[in-house]
């Protein structure tokens, strides 16, 4: 990692850290704590009324989103849901509501700030089926093929390396997955020094990346049925956005594939993005020679 990226990491990280404190600190004020957003695009305002009644005071201040992912995903009772960059936990604790007690809901942050606003959120809200998780989007500690659902809400555009965030998205979603985040994306015209121009890389603005960039970027990753709706504009050619895409299902690999799969290859899922040894001592292209796998397109693993 540069010198640069490490930096705008840990500005970033500061800044949020920066926010969960001043929560944190206005909770213990007489009347509560005061919501911490910049402008009518940002922040809790963006949530329905009702949401915001139901949740602890300190998740709602604490939003600093640029939109409401969980009114877009469509999720269901029982399923697994992670939030990437959950920060006071309030779309986790959405989420918890809607999946039920069947399901779960994961909260990935990097700020210890943060989680700990977020743990204190979820023991006032009751909520027993919610997990929070230390670490970064870059590098999401879950097994593969383990989650339905992946939200986030304005902190993708944050991240200093948005091919690893997609692909490790990727890897986490079951097969049929599907991501509802709102990000913000700029217009295709704007150049990423137009971008700076318009807003500061915490500010969510200099980060973001073109509506093009976002579609290819999820397609290079291995993702299909890729929407980008925008909502309303945050600058001047930069639009927060509804953003929804589908991990493909094994079903969906070619006949000839699946069936060499089936009868020869020793590998999961086989050529597809999310191809993986039976035998994890093994490679792919290790599995695939062994057992003279008749259909050799082999990807690099992640």
């Amino acid at each position: 990692m540069s010198e640069q990226t490490t930096d705008l990491r840990e500005t970033v990280r500061r800044r949020y850290a920066a926010a969960a404190v001043s929560v944190t600190e206005g909770g213990s004020a007489c009347c509560g704590p005061q919501p911490i957003e910049a402008d009518e695009n940002f922040g809790s305002t963006l949530y329905a009324a009702d949401e915001r009644d139901a949740l602890p005071a300190e998740a709602v201040a604490a939003s600093l989103g640029c939109g409401n992912p969980t009114a877009v995903a469509e999720l269901r009772e029982g399923e697994r849901v992670l939030d990437l960059g959950s920060g006071g936990g309030i779309d986790v604790l959405l989420s918890a509501r809607r999946v039920g007690p069947a399901g779960k809901a994961y909260g990935l942050d990097m700020t210890d700030e943060m989680l700990a606003l977020a743990l204190a959120n979820a023991q006032k809200a009751g909520a027993t089926n919610v997990e929070f998780l230390k670490g970064t989007i870059e590098a999401i500690p879950l097994p593969a093929s383990t989650i339905d659902v992946v939200i986030s809400n304005c902190v993708i555009n944050l991240s200093v390396d948005k091919p690893a965030v997609f692909a490790e998205t990727f890897r986490v979603l079951k097969p049929g997955g599907r991501i509802g985040v709102s990000d913000v994306v700029a217009d295709d015209a704007l150049t990423p020094d137009q971008r700076a121009e318009r807003g500061d890389y915490v500010a969510c603005i200099a980060g973001a990346l073109s509506f093009a960039e976002y579609r290819v970027g999820l397609e290079a990753a291995g993702f299909t049925h890729v929407e980008i709706t925008p909502t309303h504009s945050v600058s001047d050619g930069m639009h927060s956005a509804i953003v929804r895409a589908t991990k493909p299902v094994a079903a969906e690999v070619p006949t000839e594939a699946a069936e060499s799969t089936d009868a020869c290859c020793g590998v999961d899922a086989c050529c597809t993005p999310a191809e993986s040894a039976v035998d994890a001592a093994l490679t792919v292209t290790e599995a695939k020679t062994a057992s003279g796998c008749a259909c050799q397109k082999t990807r690099t693993s992640r």
